[in-house]
């Protein structure tokens, strides 16, 4: 088979280390990661209605636990479990809480956003440690 376009000695050094398929399972995982708030987001939605809008919106829980939780599971191939869940949770704690405040009126404390801001430095020191 012909290729169109040659690689890039870049491309090819990452494809032959598999540093491209780690590279592409951490935009998984943070994918995952915003499922999660997509998930915590029609939940809080969901209790807000009742009838059909309920079952819809808990139709979209599901969906986004469904695929947060597969998405999850495909980017611990390349990523250690040891950094891939609480970066995932990380993310979604973190969007959760954003979630909140932008859409159901949560309050916003100063210790709630220091305490936020504390999370997502963590989130990014595990990042660079892995």
């Amino acid at each position: 088979m012909h290729r169109l376009k040659k690689e890039t000695p870049a491309i090819a050094a990452a494809l032959r280390t598999g540093r491209l398929v780690n590279v592409m399972n951490w935009f998984v995982l943070i994918i995952a990661g915003l499922c999660e708030v997509g998930f915590t987001y029609c939940l809080g939605r969901a209790k807000q209605v009742s009838g059909w809008e309920w079952w819809s919106w808990m139709g979209g829980f599901l969906t986004f636990t469904v695929m947060s939780m597969w998405l999850l599971a495909k980017a611990t191939l390349t990523i250690p479990i040891g950094t891939a869940y609480p970066v995932w949770t990380g993310i979604g704690a973190v969007g959760t809480v954003l979630v909140g405040i932008f859409f159901f009126n949560e309050p916003t404390t100063f210790w709630r956003l220091f305490f936020i801001t504390t999370l997502i430095i963590s989130i990014v020191g595990l990042k660079l440690l892995s």
